[in-house]
């Protein structure tokens, strides 16, 4: 997934950066034509953010049965009750961070983003009753993420006011609304570990204007720890790992 994701990156910049390239003879002027050479600069950066969950459930999850005590919050008198489908689905959030950066080099370029996000994720559960009766069961987590990402920009050749440019790197992350202690029967809620380290990669374009760089950049994130709180219910006992995922994509300002 990350591979073909960086594949269709470069497929873009060339697709973007050859009608450019046909203009590149005609006199422009260049906005800001000493930007970088400067060895720092800061910024800010907007985003709108896709949060979301990879899950992989327990081997022969289907066929596992759970009673009453497994599951409380479901209000039903049956003695039975196993799970026949989850789903984890996307809710829109936002972003807010600020960027610093440190040229290293013609084209490369090392950048600190302390970036607070916004969002929901929802883990959806298909169970099925002893009396065959079907109950879909939604659990949805709220999260508030300080995220320090550190990533490495690769920047294309400027084409008069306009470059294209990769990005990756890895972050770390702390999930400020984690419920991982949080105890409670009657509104039970899958519980989600407070730490985080995932790998992120990226494409955007930068746009100089005689004023400011604007960026737009469109990015992948996929979390590498198990992040799953297991307790005595049944809407962690079905599932054996869950990871973050998270797709964002956003405008810069430096």
């Amino acid at each position: 997934m990350l591979k073909r994701f960086i594949l269709a990156g470069l497929l873009v910049c060339l697709v973007l950066v050859n009608p450019f390239a046909t203009h590149a003879q005609r006199k422009v002027v260049m906005n800001k034509p000493k930007y970088d050479l400067e060895p720092y600069h800061f910024g800010f950066i907007l985003a709108a953010n896709m949060m979301n969950l990879s899950w992989k459930p327990i081997d022969d999850y289907q066929n596992v049965q759970y009673g009453q005590t497994d599951c409380p919050d479901l209000g039903s008198l049956s003695p039975s009750y196993h799970v026949i489908a989850i789903s984890a689905n996307p809710i829109p959030g936002f972003a807010v961070g600020i960027v610093g950066n440190l040229r290293l080099g013609n084209h490369l370029d090392l950048r600190f983003i302390p970036t607070l996000s916004f969002g929901d994720r929802n883990i959806g559960y298909k169970i099925e009753e002893i009396s065959y009766n079907i109950l879909d069961v939604n659990k949805n987590i709220q999260t508030n993420m300080v995220e320090l990402p550190l990533e490495l920009k690769f920047r294309s050749k400027r084409l008069n006011n306009f470059a294209a440019y990769l990005l990756t790197g890895a972050k770390y992350s702390i999930d400020m609304a984690s419920t991982k202690k949080v105890q409670s029967a009657q509104n039970i809620i899958v519980k989600l570990d407070r730490h985080d380290v995932a790998i992120q990669a990226g494409v955007g374009f930068d746009f100089y204007t005689p004023f400011f760089k604007f960026g737009t950049e469109l990015k992948m994130s996929y979390g590498l720890r198990n992040i799953l709180v297991r307790d005595q219910y049944m809407y962690s006992q079905v599932l054996d790992r869950l990871n973050n995922k998270m797709m964002q994509i956003s405008f810069t300002f430096e």
